[in-house]
């Protein structure tokens, strides 16, 4: 597949997501030819998707905008590898309905309303992607995840972003780091660093004390050679909290289903 035919259907496809909701595709000339860029606006956010022809990746962003035009302090949501010569019009789709999620979410729209009321203050280093958005990252790499996520997001609430990733992420990121190909661990490698971040406090540990220091030991080197550079250097620092107990996360009130609601009711 060709790959201005590749990220023609990607960055369409994101904005017939936005589109309903405001934002407007605006020219971005890129200011490298190593670079495609497609860039969508709004009053208070723009997306941008973009694609590194030597790097072969492919990626979601977010910044705020200002009366200028975007601030230009991009935070990466996701990427993915996209390898012209061998990935076709399936992979590329993948992309783009990643994409669609990731900018269709509740917490982004959370996030949009969030960047408009932090509009002046004083930036910090926090992100604002949550523990849920970080779980729904990892079916990419392991579909199996959407129906798990979706039967803790029924069951619980707040969504139990630790229990949920003990349980259920880390043994699949154990085995891919394992037994995966290279592309694989690369996918992972994105995954997590993009979300470290742009991800809130919860999240990062996450990422850092459950996940990344769940991997045995011996395989540290080979996904470390994966992550950011700031990621890496996280990892490094929580290296110190393994093996030792972690305050485990308090027990959330179960939902109701909705026969138990009516039951209650009509028992009064």
């Amino acid at each position: 597949m060709q790959l201005n035919e590749a990220f023609k259907l990607i960055s369409d496809k994101v904005g017939e997501a936005l589109e309903p909701r405001g934002f407007q595709q605006v020219k971005a000339d890129s200011a490298k030819e190593n670079e495609l860029v497609a860039l969508y606006v709004s009053e208070n956010v723009a997306y941008s998707v973009i694609y590194y022809k030597d790097k072969m990746h492919t990626l979601l962003r977010e910044c705020p905008m200002t009366e200028e035009g975007p601030d230009n302090d991009w935070k990466t949501l996701a990427t993915w590898m996209f390898d012209p010569e061998s990935d076709g019009q399936k992979e590329a789709g993948s992309i783009a309905n990643d994409f669609v999620e990731a900018v269709s979410a509740p917490t982004a729209q959370k996030r949009a309303k969030q960047i408009k009321k932090s509009k002046g203050k004083k930036k910090d280093d926090e992100g604002n992607a949550d523990p849920l958005f970080l779980s729904k990252r990892f079916v990419t790499l392991f579909p199996e995840l959407k129906d798990e996520i979706k039967a803790e997001e029924e069951g619980y609430d707040p969504f139990r972003g630790v229990t949920f990733a003990r349980a259920s992420i880390v043994p699949k990121v154990n085995e891919l780091i394992k037994k995966g190909s290279a592309a694989d661990l690369k996918k992972l490698g994105s995954i997590l660093s993009a979300q470290y971040s742009n991800g809130d406090v919860d999240t990062r540990s996450i990422i850092t004390i459950v996940i990344l220091n769940s991997v045995p030991e011996e395989y540290d080197e080979k996904i470390s050679e994966h992550l950011s550079e700031d990621l890496q250097k996280a990892f490094k620092h929580s290296k110190k909290f393994r093996g030792k107990q972690v305050a485990p996360e308090k027990e959330k009130k179960q939902k109701q289903t909705m026969a138990q609601r009516l039951d209650r009711y009509n028992n009064k």
